[in-house]
């Protein structure tokens, strides 16, 4: 089979040669499309994570409410979603409140000022106190590792271990620009070795997150973390007052039950 080129194709080709700025069109409509994308330069995510994580470490006050929904394997291997409703309010270096509504009505909370740790729950009109001075992060530290107390999304709120997100991530990726209540982010996913985080951080000079989606990858079914933050507020009115927990009448004080760190000794 004759495979020479035809004439006529020759002939373009020969006017091409002599036409540079036709030339540099056809290259352009020829190139496949992810070749032309290629050249659009994305944000970077891990550039865009660190700055929300100093931001975060920095901010000396904070108020923020946030709508999450967890799920929760069942043996069968389903998964059932439960939600809460939470408002959280920083003053550094010393006062913490957080105060939490679940789906099915229940009130609990959380109260850290600079002395004493104290966690009640308005619906089983209990309360517990523990002396513990130092700071928020010494606080969420205490709460969550000693007297092993849940306290999603606690590591943004440390101005210690945000500072350490940036180093265990493995891999990041830009996925788009995206606008979440009303809000620009820039959307991005980081892989850890255990748990995959999705975050809408906002474009401009207050690089808060927006929205975040945790997969727990290694855990049996997979199961995710969502919630969506509202309210930022960098400068709230925090008085030393909301930082105090007066029991009301009828709530009964019982203690915590620290986390055991010493295995038992033999019998």
């Amino acid at each position: 089979m004759n495979r020479r080129t035809p004439r006529r194709w020759k002939m373009n080709c020969t006017a091409w040669r002599f036409t540079p700025v036709a030339l540099l069109s056809f290259l352009m409509f020829s190139l496949p499309a992810n070749a032309q994308e290629s050249k659009t330069t994305e944000p970077d995510p891990e550039a865009i994570f660190k700055r929300m994580t100093d931001f975060l470490a920095q901010a000396q006050q904070l108020s923020v409410t946030t709508e999450s929904e967890f799920d929760v394997v069942q043996d069968s291997g389903q998964k059932y979603s439960f939600g809460e409703t939470r408002t959280i309010v920083i003053r550094r270096p010393s006062h913490l409140r957080t105060d939490t509504t679940k789906r099915d009505g229940d009130k609990s909370g959380m109260v850290f000022n600079g002395k004493d740790i104290t966690a009640f729950d308005v619906t089983d009109k209990v309360y517990a106190t523990v002396a513990k001075p130092g700071s928020v992060d010494d606080a969420i530290v205490y709460f969550i590792d000693d007297l092993d107390m849940r306290m999603p999304l606690a590591e943004l709120f440390s101005s210690i271990l945000v500072k350490t997100l940036p180093d265990r991530v493995l891999s990041a990726d830009y996925i788009e620009q995206a606008t979440i209540a009303g809000v620009s982010c820039d959307h991005i996913n980081l892989q850890g070795e255990r748990v995959e985080f999705q975050v809408w951080v906002a474009r401009g000079d207050r690089p808060l997150p927006q929205r975040v989606i945790i997969t727990y990858a290694r855990a049996e079914g997979q199961p995710q973390y969502r919630a969506q933050f509202s309210d930022w507020n960098l400068s709230p009115t925090a008085p030393d007052s909301l930082f105090v927990f007066t029991p009301p009448d009828g709530v009964t004080k019982i203690a915590f039950v620290p986390r055991r760190s010493d295995p038992e000794p033999p019998e």
